[in-house]
């Protein structure tokens, strides 16, 4: 099973705790790629895989936000 479809199995409760969570990592990896950045020393594949894991955590941070928040046109 992937990701997504272990989240539609979770309660309301549980997806707003890990809705935190993935949005401290998503902070924690632009803040690591930032500073990577600046020292110049880092490789370009570390760069490229942590941005990698960035876009999934920010994919996984959407989902979750649809299904806790939905757009509902009244």
């Amino acid at each position: 099973m992937n990701a997504f479809s272990d989240i539609s199995m979770k309660s309301d409760e549980v997806l707003k705790v890990e809705l935190q969570v993935l949005k401290s990592e998503h902070r924690d990896l632009d803040e690591a790629i930032r500073a990577l950045q600046d020292r110049g020393t880092s490789d370009a594949l570390t760069i490229q895989r942590l941005k990698k894991r960035k876009l999934q955590l920010k994919d996984m941070i959407a989902y979750i936000e649809d299904r806790l928040f939905p757009d509902i046109i009244a």
